[in-house]
């Protein structure tokens, strides 16, 4: 409970929690330094000299009980640097400035060691004044601050700090370039879960380029599998058009009831081939660049039947993406949308983080224990969008899928609160 509370005080970034790391130790060490010296250092010093006036005021309080205050002024409190007239014995009540620590020390002891001062002023920061019943009536006796206060105490406070300042300032320095190499990692490492191949040069603490080594020898062995597994996929399909075709000839001089059934299965492996070549075609040859998400979903649109109308949610800008890829994916989506519903609605949302594109229609949903099998590959399901509500090989929604993973998003299935059917939500970061 306590380390759970106390968690949300914490910095989340990583600089944040090096720089609280560098400076709360760094803090704690000068408040006790301070407080070390005020108390114990400059205090004492303090009340030593204090105690050394207060024996040189008793002094001249003594000799105005035989002699005059003019000749005293004159003589002993001259020589003893202290400044000795009559006082009319108003109080001025002037209290010390809020940063005079000595001040407090002080007062005190004035009170409480000279029985018969009735005043003292702190209020002028290089002398003090204090008035006194003395045998000859109410005097003021002035002499400098500097006789019962270190001269400059503040300097070393001011020393501390600002060494302190200036040395976390060169720490920073250090720290931030110590924390650029892992900076850097973290881009490139979000960079390729969105599809982008960045530039990165492991750099920094020998921990911090074995992690940047290992990220790139990571990064190439995913390049490399996706690369065999898009020939593969393109070379399997490929090759198998061939026989897809001399099967469509060979049919095509046949008759009977049972030929058609024969023709439907061959059109649908030569869809599902089609699918195969176009996807990897795709995924292959298109690189990143900016992408007028509006735009292009606004095209697609245009050339659905009905044609659909995307409403948009959110500040529009400009997208890193492959677009032939998402075009693809969207695509799917509006087909699958149009295959089993007559009303479909498009909604593209800005938002800080994300980028979220809704495809929704009023056909037959997905129950919600199937949807995550709705995503992968030749999954027909019979009980709602089954083979007998569509011509699909079941690969549209596989593909929309796949699509955003490349792009280091996701595509969520859920039901349409306002058409009542499916939604599907294509999740992409910004």
């Amino acid at each position: 409970m306590i380390g759970t509370y106390f968690k949300r005080f914490v910095p989340q970034t990583l600089y944040g929690r090096a720089a609280a790391i560098l400076l709360l130790p760094m803090l704690t060490l000068q408040l006790a330094v301070a407080a070390v010296f005020v108390q114990r250092h400059f205090e004492d010093v303090t009340v030593q000299m204090t105690n050394n006036l207060l024996l040189e005021i008793k002094m001249v309080l003594d000799e105005l009980n035989d002699r005059s205050i003019e000749d005293v002024a004159r003589t002993s409190a001259r020589t003893l640097n202290l400044d000795l007239h009559e006082w009319d014995g108003v109080a001025s009540y002037n209290a010390p400035v809020f940063y005079d620590i000595s001040g407090r020390t002080i007062t005190p002891m004035l009170f409480e060691n000279l029985d018969r001062v009735k005043d003292v002023d702190l209020s002028n920061l290089d002398q003090v004044t204090i008035g006194v019943q003395s045998a000859k009536g109410p005097i003021e006796i002035v002499f400098s601050r500097y006789r019962v206060s270190a001269s400059n105490p503040h300097q070393v406070l001011v020393l501390m700090v600002f060494t302190g300042v200036f040395m976390t300032v060169i720490a920073f320095l250090f720290l931030r370039n110590q924390l650029r190499p892992i900076k850097v990692l973290s881009l490139a490492s979000a960079a390729f879960g969105r599809g982008h191949s960045v530039a990165f040069n492991p750099s920094g603490a020998i921990e911090v380029r074995a992690a940047g080594q290992s990220f790139l020898n990571m990064r190439d062995r995913i390049e490399r599998q996706i690369e065999q597994r898009t020939m593969m996929l393109s070379g399997v399909s490929h090759d198998l058009r061939t026989p897809i075709t001399r099967l469509q000839l060979g049919l095509e001089l046949l008759g009977g009831p049972e030929v058609q059934d024969l023709k439907k299965d061959v059109d649908s492996m030569r869809l599902m081939v089609d699918s195969f070549l176009n996807y990897a075609r795709d995924s292959a040859a298109d690189p990143v660049a900016d992408v007028d998400l509006v735009a292009l979903v606004s095209d697609l649109g245009e050339r659905s039947d009905p044609p659909i109308h995307p409403q948009v949610v959110g500040l529009p800008r400009l997208i890193a993406l492959r677009s032939v890829p998402i075009a693809r994916a969207i695509e799917n989506l509006l087909v699958n949308a149009l295959r089993y519903g007559d009303q479909v609605r498009i909604l593209i949302c800005f938002e800080a983080h994300d980028i979220v594109i809704y495809v929704a229609d009023n056909g037959p949903s997905i129950p919600a224990d199937q949807r995550e099998q709705a995503l992968k590959p030749f999954m027909r399901l019979e009980a709602a969008r089954g083979q007998n509500q569509g011509n699909g090989v079941g690969l549209g929604l596989a593909i929309a899928a796949d699509v955003a993973r490349s792009h280091g998003g996701v595509l969520i299935l859920n039901d349409s609160a306002e058409l009542g059917g499916l939604s599907a939500e294509m999740k992409l970061p910004l």
